[in-house]
């Protein structure tokens, strides 16, 4: 959430900021509730003052034997308070209307977002690694989806009888090389310094709208009970973990992580990816999020892009660096690397990590703040950042068609091998 305090003094920069976002704002509605929730503030103050002056004088009247006076000025009193009452349930509306309304307002994009209107004008930051030229081998590579049902270790049949359309059954090696990259996943992050936690994958209300998922998203995420929610990515929980909290700067920056099931309608994504396992509803995501300081956020995002190339790079994963652009940030997010993988089966880079600095957006929804009393009086709220770490059904599609052989057959990845009992290659 933006601080309203510099909304209100620079509604042109919002505006700006809104327009390279390719969006715009209710500058006039912003402005029409903020002066009314504020006369009323003030008129509450002089009817208090007003009623303060009123009650002094009923004490005064009575000691001197005026009873009609201070009758007259019980009732004025009684007639202030009304007022006073009706004018704090008009607050209240107006508050309730500005607090919806600014949280339907996206965050700001950095001064390191580089400006453009779609995902047309991501510039490119670096390569790693060359793509397979399989033609050189002699053979044409297969997709992903083939080749997991070839080998019998996805099976998108028996998932859409069990769930519907964008569910997948995992079998056999299929289900050991996921439950292999989550926990090589993890235990990469804990030794390179970040600490793991087991999370809930049901969370409540106030839990979606403290990272920006609600009320924006509501259509994407999947309810259950009552008024709860299945979480689309572990940065809820993790980012949650300390909401209504006052952090001690000598902690930061905090680094979790956290490996869960993750779910998602997908309510915008229609004929997208429909195919495979890159868009599932139902997928297994290894989350990064760090708490920092102001100071401290901008390192914090590039160590956690190395961090998450560095799994790719174990892997020996072809992939590209991007920035996001003005116009395709994402809605909590103020300055966002994407991560692409190459697929044969696009003949294209693919999405696979997304790393994003929320400045202070989500702290100040959540209310996580931090304390330095060297530093300065009272508290601010933190910055916190979120990357995927990696999930796992992308990086499964990746290894399948970048490892793939011309029998088809699989090579299992060196580092993968120690978690899947040694196993080298994924046969018939």
């Amino acid at each position: 959430m933006l601080d309203i305090k510099f909304v209100r003094e620079n509604p042109d920069a919002v505006d700006a900021a809104m327009a390279s976002r390719q969006t715009t704002w209710d500058r006039e509605r912003f402005f029409a509730l903020d002066d009314e929730r504020r006369a009323v503030i003030t008129e509450v103050e002089e009817l208090q003052a007003t009623r303060n002056a009123e009650s002094k004088k009923i004490g005064q009247l009575m000691r001197e034997g005026k009873k009609d006076e201070a009758e007259a000025a019980k009732e004025a009193v009684r007639e202030v308070n009304e007022k006073i009452e009706g004018l704090a349930g008009r607050r209240s509306e107006l508050e309730a209307a500005q607090y919806d309304f600014m949280a339907h307002l996206p965050n700001l994009p950095y001064e390191k977002t580089p400006v453009g209107k779609d995902e047309t004008e991501n510039p490119e930051r670096r390569r790693w690694g060359t793509p397979r030229d399989f033609a050189a081998e002699g053979f044409e590579p297969k997709a992903h989806w083939d080749l997991g049902t070839d080998l019998q270790i996805l099976d998108f049949e028996r998932g859409s009888k069990l769930s519907g359309g964008r569910f997948t059954v995992l079998a056999g090696a299929g289900a050991l090389l996921d439950r292999a990259l989550e926990n090589f996943f993890l235990n990469t992050h804990i030794a390179r310094g970040f600490k793991e936690f087991g999370m809930p994958v049901v969370v409540n209300r106030n839990i979606m709208f403290g990272t920006g998922q609600l009320p924006k998203f509501e259509d994407d995420a999947y309810h259950v009970g009552d008024d709860q929610f299945l979480i689309p990515t572990a940065e809820v929980v993790l980012t949650n973990l300390h909401s209504g909290e006052v952090l001690d700067a000598g902690e930061l920056p905090l680094r979790y992580t956290a490996g869960t099931p993750c779910f998602r309608e997908e309510a915008g994504s229609a004929g997208r990816d429909t195919r495979g396992i890159i868009r599932q509803h139902q997928f297994t995501k290894v989350e990064m999020v760090k708490f920092a300081t102001p100071e401290q956020s901008d390192d914090e995002l590039e160590s956690m892009v190395a961090e998450a190339e560095y799994l790719l790079q174990q892997l020996r994963l072809p992939y590209r660096v991007i920035s996001l652009c003005t116009g395709d940030l994402g809605f909590s997010a103020r300055q966002t690397y994407d991560i692409e993988v190459w697929l044969p089966s696009y003949n294209a880079y693919k999405e696979i990590s997304s790393c994003s600095n929320c400045g202070d957006f989500q702290a100040r929804r959540a209310n996580i703040k931090h304390r330095d009393p060297e530093a300065f009086k009272g508290t601010r709220f933190v910055h916190t950042l979120n990357g995927s770490g990696l999930p796992t059904g992308r990086t499964m599609a990746a290894i399948m068609e970048n490892y793939q052989n011309a029998d088809g057959t699989i090579t299992v990845p060196e580092v993968l091998r120690p978690y899947m009992g040694g196993m080298e290659v994924i046969g018939a």
